[in-house]
């Protein structure tokens, strides 16, 4: 009983850090969820402005639709042609002021609208049912002065030197992997990890993004990426697999606590303190013991958080030696001492209160 205790606390924490856009998915009905899924042809908007007015917005269309292509949608400028959704993008030379940003959920996400920001931008979104969902994206150009940039770049024309940055700032920014990862479509995103040939990069964000869609579907995929020779997609790959929780996950994420390089293994760690804690399963226990014997400290510190995950009686006297040994150790915050020393108390008193309420 107590064991679930904890199990649903952490299950909780989990469900809290995960994504910050899954509350937004969650106001959604059932049935605009099931829309999202089954999103297929896209009625693309596009609308380019300068200071001298409307430019012409077929480079943007051009690239968004090509973009959108690659995740297998089917893009249609006409209206009345059958659509699903509406995605609208309108690039400005000079933003305008479009109110007061909410705060929470999409709005303080990388890449959100920026209510400051008067310079260069194309700002994302789409329309479902002809009605706003709330997810909402800002590409910015690095500069806020357009007429200032076209005069260093020695560009005669500001408002077109404007857009052409930010169809190169677009050309960059991923946002057909985080509209399909909003509308809950990780068919597509798993289908272009496997057939697209998709830049390390793309196949982190793509990761990330199954972790945060819980998706059970993307487990045998991302088990395998645990071997990629790239080492940042295993490490990609561990935490999204801690995000989605299935107990099948544990046996591969323990091998990569063993025998990966440090960072895998600080991944791995962190994954087993999620997916161990939520089924309850004490086999995480050993190898992470075995792993607490590190002068890595920042491996060190993930595995004192993760055996706070899992009360066991096993982790208590190693934690316990740790307390002390840190008690001579400047533990100021910010440096890795302190947060060692930070994970060794919270994961003793985790303890502490398993024996309390047994």
């Amino acid at each position: 009983m107590a064991i679930a205790r904890f199990t649903v606390g952490c299950l909780l924490i989990s469900l809290v850090f995960a994504s910050s856009g899954w509350a937004r998915r969650e106001a959604l009905t059932e049935q605009q969820k099931e829309q999202l899924q089954k999103i297929d042809r896209i009625f693309l908007d596009v609308l380019a402005l300068t200071d001298r007015g409307q430019a012409d917005p077929a480079p943007f269309r051009n690239l968004i639709s090509a973009r959108l292509a690659e995740f297998g949608y089917t893009v249609v400028s006409d209206q009345t042609q059958a659509h699903d959704v509406v995605f609208t993008v309108k690039c400005e030379q000079r933003k305008v002021w479009g109110g007061t940003m909410a705060s929470g959920g999409d709005a303080d996400l990388p890449g959100s609208p920026m209510r400051t920001w008067k310079g260069p931008a194309c700002q994302l979104t789409y329309l479902l049912d002809g009605k706003s969902t709330q997810w909402k994206k800002e590409v910015r150009t690095k500069f806020t002065d357009a007429i200032a940039a076209a005069a260093q770049a020695k560009s005669t024309d500001p408002g077109l030197y404007a857009l052409d940055q930010l169809r190169q700032r677009l050309k960059e920014y991923d946002f057909p992997v985080f509209l399909t990862a909003d509308w809950g479509q990780d068919g597509r995103l798993l289908k272009v990890l496997a057939e697209g040939k998709p830049s390390p990069a793309r196949k982190i964000r793509i990761i990330q993004s199954l972790g945060e869609m819980f998706s059970a579907q993307a487990v045998p995929t991302l088990q395998a990426a645990l071997k990629d020779p790239d080492p940042d997609i295993p490490k990609a790959a561990a935490i999204a697999l801690g995000n989605i929780g299935h107990k099948e996950s544990i046996a591969s994420l323990i091998d990569m606590l063993k025998s990966g390089p440090p960072e895998q293994k600080v991944a791995a760690a962190k994954a087993l303190g999620k997916v161990g804690a939520l089924h309850g399963d004490i086999s995480i226990i050993p190898p992470l013991l075995e792993t607490l014997n590190t002068d890595d400290l920042i491996l060190k510190t993930e595995v004192v958080w993760a055996l706070g995950q899992l009360p066991d009686r096993r982790a208590y006297e190693p934690l316990v030696a740790i307390q002390r040994s840190l008690r001579n150790v400047r533990t100021g915050r910010g440096t890795q001492e302190g947060k060692l020393w930070e994970a060794v108390n919270y994961s003793i008193k985790q303890l502490d209160g398993f024996d309390q309420i047994n």
